[in-house]
């Protein structure tokens, strides 16, 4: 049976305080051309925007990268409403795979892989510190980041999942270099997400407190298309 159990403990990244710095959203493609857009596991409109200093981060993250190599971005900033319907479906495809499983670790499990926008703790992209990525090559083709394991197995899911090919580790080691050179630390428990100023960030830093909290664009409106009571569609896209 798969291992669900977080590595990072939610009760001690709750503790770290929010000091909020208020700086501004900013559009990471106009910053850095050179990155690239995937389309990750769900189906919907997806914006371009995080913290003014992780989009500077991620441009520098880009340029240290060896020669052949691009960063695609899945997604930075997050909007509540797409939060809410991310953790809706996964708490869908939670209780559809396991039906035994009681609510108590129903929810134990969805939390792990999606956090619910009521948390006491902020969802790390609704911060716009936070941002999900892989590797590609010059043309944008995704590299090999998980090999043998299928895209949904939770035992690729850390950076250092076990048994890894070893073009699967070599990728992993090159997206590990140039985002740790530019200062973002890595969720421990998924290998394509990274932040920081977030309650993450100062947790792994050993930092006094987060300098990110929540945050919307002013005027920030869903698109006319969103069911936001919806779950999201799930697509057959590696993330």
């Amino acid at each position: 049976m798969w291992d669900y159990s977080p590595t990072e403990p939610v009760s001690r990244v709750r503790s770290v305080p929010i000091v909020e710095c208020g700086e501004p959203l900013t559009d990471y493609i106009t910053g850095c051309p050179r990155l690239l857009v995937r389309v990750g596991r769900y189906r919907y409109r997806r914006e371009t925007l995080l913290r003014t200093t992780p989009a500077q981060m991620l441009c520098e993250a880009s340029r240290l990268l060896p020669p052949g190599y691009r960063l695609a971005v899945v997604e930075g900033w997050r909007p509540p409403h797409i939060q809410r319907r991310m953790y809706l479906a996964a708490w869908r495809m939670f209780r559809d795979r396991h039906p035994d499983w009681s609510e108590v670790t129903l929810k134990r499990v969805v939390n792990r892989f999606t956090a619910p926008v009521n948390s006491r703790v902020p969802p790390p992209h609704s911060t716009g510190g936070a941002v999900d990525l892989m590797l590609t090559d010059e043309s944008g083709t995704v590299l090999d980041h998980r090999t043998p394991y299928k895209m949904d197995d939770p035992r690729a899911f850390s950076m250092d999942a076990p048994g890894l090919s070893g073009t699967a580790m070599e990728v992993r080691a090159i997206l590990t270099a140039a985002m740790l050179s530019a200062g973002f630390t890595n969720y421990p428990s998924e290998f394509w997400h990274w932040s920081y100023g977030d309650q993450g960030w100062a947790y792994r830093g050993g930092h006094p407190n987060a300098i990110y909290g929540p945050i919307t664009p002013e005027g920030y409106l869903p698109a006319p298309e969103d069911d936001v009571e919806a779950p999201l569609e799930l697509l057959e896209q590696p993330i």
